[in-house]
């Protein structure tokens, strides 16, 4: 492992960006994303599949980044915390969730952006956590893409249903 610094541990900067990131991860919004979730079953297959693999891929990102800890010998407790917003989340319809969830995802974003500015930045800087962490961000740009297409496309459609409610409302003959 070529993460070491002279006393043979990983530097705290290391750990502390790791953690940070696990954090976040566990905590995203996407975990309530899972199968069993409200929005997916209301969702459209073109929109529910990529919903569902980007659950999966949270959970994989957070099971490496604790790998990593753990193979630099750093702890990897993390517990979910509640945010303010959650209880809110339920009450939500895709249309509103998406936009949200493209949010969230840019703030990921910008967290590996942040967390490799900062690995770069270190002498001798650990290239393998660099290299997890450019993969991470890389398959989270290409997810924020889709996410943005998938919420134009609920955006889209429930424009042409309400166009087509108020439509059909005001040609109806009167009873």
């Amino acid at each position: 492992m070529t993460i070491s610094a002279d006393n043979g541990t990983a530097p705290a900067a290391v750990v502390d960006l790791l953690t940070s990131l696990l954090e976040s991860t566990v905590n995203s919004i996407f975990r309530f994303m899972g199968e069993g979730s409200p929005y997916l079953g209301r969702a459209t297959a073109e929109v529910r599949r990529p919903l569902q693999e980007m659950v999966v891929a949270n959970y994989r990102r957070a099971s490496e980044l604790a790998a990593m800890l753990e193979s630099i010998g750093a702890p990897t407790t993390v517990h979910a915390s509640p945010r303010n917003d959650e209880q809110y989340l339920a009450f939500l319809s895709l249309k509103f969730l998406l936009p949200k969830l493209v949010e969230e995802k840019k703030l990921c974003l910008q967290r590996y952006e942040n967390a490799l500015r900062a690995v770069g930045a270190m002498p001798q800087g650990p290239p393998d956590v660099a290299a997890l962490l450019m993969a991470h961000r890389d398959e989270q740009k290409a997810e924020l893409a889709a996410l943005e297409r998938a919420a134009a496309d609920v955006a889209a459609k429930t424009a042409a249903a309400k166009a087509a409610s108020a439509n059909a409302a005001t040609t109806q003959p009167p009873k």
